[in-house]
């Protein structure tokens, strides 16, 4: 089985706490569906910043990323298939999902 990496970018940002709550027992729901695929939860991610080639530094980075997750998949089909009910859609974001090559 290889992994993928599922990057989330967009969604809703939860107002109140009963908000959060419905959120986080959505990812807490999810990530159980999923079971033993899950190598990593992953988290959202805060600020971010951008580098060009020349090394110049510029603002938030282009692809407004928001958070990752890692599973374990028998295929990208099927890793792009476990994505389908990820939370993050919910709110209006998007996933991409992608395999990560092992190098060693």
């Amino acid at each position: 089985m290889a992994k993928y990496l599922l990057a989330y970018s967009g969604g809703s940002t939860p107002e109140t706490e009963q908000e959060q709550a419905a959120v986080m027992q959505a990812w807490t729901t999810w990530f159980g569906q999923l079971g033993a695929a899950v190598v990593d939860g992953g988290n959202p991610f805060g600020a971010s910043t951008s580098i060009a080639a020349d090394g110049s530094v510029g603002g938030r980075g282009p692809s407004g990323l928001t958070g990752y997750s890692i599973l374990r998949a028998d295929s990208l089909d099927a890793a792009t298939a476990s994505a389908k009910d990820c939370p993050v859609l919910h709110g209006g974001g998007a996933v991409e999902v992608y395999e990560i090559v092992e190098v060693m």
